[in-house]
């Protein structure tokens, strides 16, 4: 079972590159995969959020993950996002994952049916039971509609295959709670871009990242040099791509990532209905973002 520190610093959120007509783009997948493991990226999350995990089905879920977990050939761990608001649904995706090689897999709280603290400890230590793998929690409430606790996070960091947390509240008085009560080997990742430095700094271990998707060695070695305990040299690294923390989410992820690397040369413009190509209006911002970075 994968150690939490194998997932130490930048882990890459993975957009699912797509054709004009929403078809899963595999050769621009693979050039993704290589770019990251040529970056020195940690890992990378495959058909999370920003990897479309709400437009695919649950076939193409599995084989995208597959196809990952076979082209990464043991370059870079890959981990599966298999989160589900139905517990059976997530028990079974997590299986599927273990079957086809994940290295661990990352599992969002349950989203539209908010359920009580209690209903959250449960799903997920049923999924853990069911399923031997490396699991991760993933606190999300601004997708979700429901937090999970301090609290609750304490009593599932227990289970033994639990082995950490993606914390994307932007809070950071989440983390130093988490620091203080969790186990000390209980990975702690951050999910939100612009509060990762400070993040890792008060003791956090790295971030499950969407900017990653855009400037992988660059947020690795911000990264690094925090957790190195570096404090002005990570801030001063992170300040330079700080406008993509922002920009990155003018419309609601992965929409400007995905345009982004779109116009970076790294795959087509393709995105999933309810989902659409980021607005005109929000091009010319990031467009200038790209620029500057002298990503164009």
């Amino acid at each position: 079972m994968s150690s939490p520190r194998t997932y130490y610093g930048s882990t890459v959120a993975i957009i699912t590159p797509m054709h004009d007509d929403g078809s899963v783009d595999y050769p621009a997948l693979e050039s993704l995969i290589d770019f990251h493991v040529d970056a020195g990226t940690t890992a990378i999350v495959s058909v999370g959020t920003t990897g479309e995990s709400a437009t695919v089905a649950v076939p193409e879920h599995i084989h995208v993950i597959e196809h990952t977990i076979n082209y990464a050939a043991g370059r870079i761990p890959v981990v599966a996002g298999t989160g589900a608001n139905s517990t059976s649904e997530a028990i079974d995706l997590t299986r599927e994952a273990k079957r086809v090689g994940a290295d661990a897999c990352l599992l969002v709280t349950p989203y539209y049916n908010k359920p009580t603290q209690e209903g959250l400890y449960q799903h997920h230590k049923l999924i853990a039971e069911s399923v031997d793998i490396a699991q991760l929690l993933y606190n999300v409430p601004g997708r979700t509609a429901v937090n999970m606790s301090v609290d609750t996070t304490v009593r599932l960091s227990e289970v033994d295959n639990i082995i950490g947390i993606k914390d994307a509240t932007g809070d950071l008085s989440v983390i130093k709670e988490l620091v203080a009560r969790c186990p000390k080997d209980f990975l702690l990742l951050t999910g939100d871009d612009a509060t990762a430095i400070e993040f890792i700094l008060l003791g956090g271990h790295g971030g499950i990242s969407v900017t990653a998707n855009v400037v992988p060695a660059e947020l690795q070695r911000a990264y690094l040099l925090a957790m190195a305990g570096k404090a002005d040299e990570a801030r001063a690294l992170d300040e330079t791509i700080s406008v993509l923390h922002d920009h990155l989410f003018l419309e609601s992820n992965p929409i400007p990532v995905k345009w982004a690397l779109h116009k970076m040369g790294r795959c087509g413009e393709g995105i999933r209905l309810p989902l659409t190509v980021l607005s005109e209006e929000y091009q010319a911002i990031l467009g200038k973002d790209l620029q500057k970075l002298n990503l164009l």
